[in-house]
């Protein structure tokens, strides 16, 4: 790939400009049947979401990038992981006290909002970087670059991503 910056035209870092990741994720992550192939991604395969929505998001757009966001990883790490953790341990409590039913809802909602935050790192990592190319046409199916970007080997999480394919491009 080709990693000079200044060959991919600005209408198309505009594009992304204006087609924000976090709007492209909740709408890629609300169709039938791709919550469920992210959470057995990141559940069984480690794979992170908001990365995972990231490469959907710049594949969409005809465009990859194989700089690790090695900055955004560390805060899923430090900050996202840790309220995931709280949330998913407070569950079997939650049921049964409603002041830990509403602790729990009140991470949820730190964990979503730690979500958008690496969503919006990610984004302006795509837009600012200079590491980012445009796919060959016909472009790679989106499931061989993502298990061999997210090193996704085995049979149901490769099924997993064909899901998300299918639903990114109906077609």
């Amino acid at each position: 790939m080709n990693h000079d910056s200044t060959e991919l035209p600005s209408a198309l870092r505009a594009r992304l400009r204006d087609a924000p990741l976090w709007e492209f994720a909740l709408a890629l992550y609300g169709r039938e049947g791709v919550e469920a192939a992210c959470l057995v991604l990141q559940d069984e395969a480690g794979v992170d979401v908001c990365e995972l929505l990231w490469h959907c998001w710049l594949h969409h757009h005809g465009l990859a990038c194989d700089e690790c966001p090695a900055p955004v990883r560390r805060w899923q790490r430090r900050v996202t992981a840790p309220l995931r953790r709280l949330r998913r341990d407070l569950k079997p409590e939650a049921h049964q006290r409603e002041s830990v039913a509403t602790l729990r809802r009140t991470l949820q909602q730190a964990e979503l909002q730690a979500e958008r935050e690496a969503l919006s790192r990610l984004e302006q990592l795509a837009v600012e970087s200079n590491r980012l190319d445009a796919l060959p046409s016909p472009a790679p199916r989106l499931t061989k670059f993502l298990a061999i970007h997210l090193q996704v080997q085995k049979k149901p999480h490769l099924i997993a991503l064909q899901t998300l394919e299918s639903r990114l491009d109906p077609s």
